[in-house]
This record gives structure tokens, sequence and C-alpha cells, in this order.
């Protein structure tokens, strides 16, 4: 495919660098919005807030003192239906228990979590939509994954040391 089809983005983070190819035919809702938040400049100066080993790590909406930053845009709808699986190293939309309900966070699996892949089209089954996957930058995945985690306010599962995005580069 194309790079125009899939594009591909550069995450630089205060451990590392992650290279993510965003799956813009399976996915294009999902992959417009976190082009649309990249290309803002949002996602500087977030955080990895939720770290869990062998389940996922969470960024893309928090900054460094633990406050929402203001999303920009309306909530998207799920495409949770649209054959990609949360699988080691791929990609999907955070959200909360509405099914429509994701903004500008995201996750990368650190395992094969079919838990979170869409059973049925109800709200209890619905799961959380893949959009990419790493293609660079595994390894900045597994330190992440295996940081120190601890309680933050109401907030479980935070790096005890800081984890920044500092730039996020689409193209």
């Amino acid at each position: 495919m194309s790079e125009s089809t899939n594009p591909t983005v550069r995450i630089e983070t205060s451990m590392g660098e992650i290279v993510l190819e965003l799956d813009a035919v399976n996915a294009p809702i999902s992959t417009a919005n976190f082009i649309a938040y990249a290309n803002d400049g949002f996602y500087e100066g977030t955080i990895f807030h939720r770290v869990i080993d062998g389940f996922m790590i969470q960024c893309g909406g928090l900054t460094a003192d633990m406050r929402d930053k203001d999303c920009k845009m309306a909530p998207i709808k799920n495409e949770a239906g649209n054959g990609l699986k949360n699988e080691l190293g791929t990609v999907a939309m955070a959200r909360t228990n509405v099914v429509d309900s994701a903004t500008s966070q995201f996750f990368i699996n650190v395992g094969d979590n079919t838990f979170l892949n869409q059973t049925a089209p109800t709200p209890q089954g619905f799961g959380y939509a893949v959009f990419g996957k790493v293609t660079d930058g595994m390894d900045v995945v597994n330190a992440i994954r295996q940081v120190k985690t601890g309680n933050s306010g109401m907030h479980q599962d935070v790096p005890v040391e800081t984890i920044t995005i500092q730039k996020v580069t689409v193209g």
C-alpha cells in the first residue's frame, strides 16, 4: 500500500522513539482522528499515564501533573468491528464505558488482548478499535511496559518516573 494509504507516525518519547503504521483502510475514522491530534501538536507534553505489563501502555490525554488535557474534537465512532485484532504491538483507541467515546487517548497492546476485540455490536461486546501497529521501537514499548508503577491520586498503574511524549510527527 502507498504511504498516503497507510501513514506512518513517529512518536518521540522521553524513553526513545516508537514508529507506528496506521491502517487508514480498515480504520479511517480513528486514523484521521489520531493524525488530526498529532498535526495539532496535542500529544506533545502528554504522558504514558497507565502502564500494565502484559496488558498495555496508555497515553495521549494527561499532562505530567495528571490533569486531563482539553480535547478539541468531539468523540469518534468506534471502529472495533473493522477486523483488526488487539494483538501484541497493535495500537487501539482508549475509551470510557460509552462505546463511541474515544478522543485523543490510545494504547499499545503489550500482549494478545483478545478480550478487547469486538464480540457483538452491543455495548458489552463492542470492543476497542485497533487502528495501527508498531513497526519500529518495540524495544522502547517493552522498556515502558516494565517500568515501576504506583498510584497518583485516583489513578492507578502510573509510572513512578514520568514518561513524556515529546513530539509526534506524521509522514
